[in-house]
């Protein structure tokens, strides 16, 4: 494919600023870009028109000699003062918010004019990733009528192992880890009853095998499950490696399992400096992963990911640097790796795109919950964010012991479940962070939740009606400035 036209710039140029000068400027050139040469704004609206392959002329009004007079003369003819000031075969666009817009809705390829679009496009939207976030996406947007294809592949581990659409959550992550949690619980349960009152003779036993068949027959289940609902939604499903090779245009390749090749593994010492190396055909198990972004294609089209870890960095409306393409979930830079925020996030994308909505992601308010035998909860800031973020004076937090009823008969520690939460006093004492150590942390967390979204203050935290007993309501203690 031929490379993208140039863009020139005028710099240093000497310009009347009468207004007849500047709209000569407009009228002569099919896409007129008024610019400043530092503005992110102005070089964002440049990278829209760069991958559409359309050449454009841009003014930079802070190296220009009459670049103030030149804006005034715009501000009296647009009613716009500031930067980019886009106009399009003579018809003003406004700025770079303007310019997108018109992109995404159509009506900046129109007043191109159709002989922009050289062929159709097969697909209206093509997603790399079956995981949560992709199939939220897809369903989302399929449902609004667009043509819509995901392509998911797994590279099988080095024993062969692969899996079904879902992503890691479904087959590697939050489902198996559940369910395994819970096998724990029924475990600890079993230990406790005999306070109850319960008898048993016999020693009870765990069958490690007998749990992992269920769990990936349930898992099975939901692999097959989202492959029936692509289909209902008549979105293309295919189990292919998907990479980028030119603008809108991506290869689709069925990859050939096999055994894979020896790893390098470098780590170091946590005691010194000693750096230990090693050559390893087992992939080791080790906490952190790499975003699967380097063999995409996206060098080839320019989007720009986070060299230490693969990660995409994007704008709240989860798009890079390259405007028609859109990052979601895990592979985000900076964003919470979390199931249901990929899910929102995916579903909200496919609305702004196609439906009109407005709506973004909130990034913040998450509440999540770590299944560890004692789980954690939590929703909104952590205290260490909230003081960087609002200042420590400026906050209140308030923790709490306490002792499950539940816990009480058979003797379990009492001084093992903490409650804690951060209020902002600037704005009327509303709680900004909740956290919670404790059984069934993850129910509780998420009714508090949509109290937290909705502008909870301590005052309807302290005016709300507990159950009795329970660990929910346990939220009061003395406050720490």
């Amino acid at each position: 494919a031929a490379s993208p036209p140039c863009s020139p710039s005028l710099r240093g140029h000497r310009c009347r600023s009468d207004p007849l000068r500047v709209r000569t400027l407009i009228a002569s050139h099919r896409v007129m870009i008024f610019s400043k040469s530092y503005c992110p704004y102005c070089n964002k609206v440049k990278e829209l028109f760069r991958s559409m392959r359309v050449e454009f002329y841009a003014l930079e009004l802070d190296v220009t000699d009459d670049g103030a007079s030149i804006q005034q003369v715009l501000a009296e003819m647009t009613n716009q003062r500031t930067v980019p000031n886009v106009f399009v075969n003579g018809t003003h666009i406004g700025g770079c918010d303007a310019t997108y817009q018109a992109y995404q809705d159509g009506s900046l390829q129109k007043l191109l004019g159709d002989n922009q679009i050289t062929e159709p496009y097969e697909y209206d939207l093509i997603i790399i990733g079956g995981g949560s976030g992709g199939l939220a996406c897809s369903k989302e947007a399929a449902a609004l009528g667009k043509k819509v294809m995901v392509l998911d592949y797994v590279v099988p581990t080095p024993l062969g192992t692969s899996w079904g659409l879902g992503g890691t959550c479904v087959n590697v992550g939050c489902i198996p880890k559940k369910l395994m949690h819970q096998a724990a619980l029924l475990g600890q349960a079993l230990q406790d009853s005999r306070k109850f009152g319960w008898q048993y003779e016999e020693q009870v036993k765990h069958n490690w095998e007998v749990m992992v068949e269920a769990v990936q027959n349930y898992i099975g289940s939901l692999n097959w499950g989202y492959r029936v609902s692509l289909r209902e939604k008549s979105v293309t499903y295919l189990n292919s490696y998907g990479e980028f090779v030119e603008p809108h245009k991506i290869k689709v390749e069925q990859l050939e399992q096999g055994m894979p090749g020896r790893l390098k593994v470098t780590a170091k010492s946590t005691e010194g400096p000693e750096i230990l190396e090693g050559e390893y055909n087992t992939v080791l198990i080790a906490i952190g992963r790499d975003a699967c972004t380097r063999n995409i294609g996206l060098q080839t089209i320019g989007v720009k990911i986070n060299e230490k870890n693969g990660k995409v960095p994007v704008n709240d409306e989860e798009q890079t640097n390259v405007p028609y393409v859109y990052a979601i979930g895990d592979i985000l830079d900076g964003k919470l790796e979390l199931t249901p925020v990929a899910i929102q996030a995916g579903r909200l994308l496919a609305q702004r795109l196609y439906g009109g909505s407005s709506k973004k992601c909130d990034y913040i308010n998450v509440p999540t919950t770590v299944f560890t035998p004692l789980e954690y909860g939590s929703c909104g800031y952590p205290e260490e964010k909230a003081i960087e973020e609002y200042g420590k004076q400026n906050l209140e937090v308030y923790h709490t012991l306490f002792w499950p009823l539940e816990w009480t008969v058979p003797g379990r520690d009492n001084n093992t479940c903490y409650a804690k939460i951060i209020c902002n006093k600037q704005d009327n004492n509303r709680v900004i962070g909740l956290h919670i150590l404790g059984p069934n942390a993850g129910e509780v967390t998420q009714g508090f939740a949509a109290a937290i979204k909705c502008g909870l203050t301590k005052e309807l935290l302290d005016e709300t009606i507990g159950i009795h007993p329970t660990c929910a309501e346990v939220r009061k203690g003395e406050g720490t400035a």
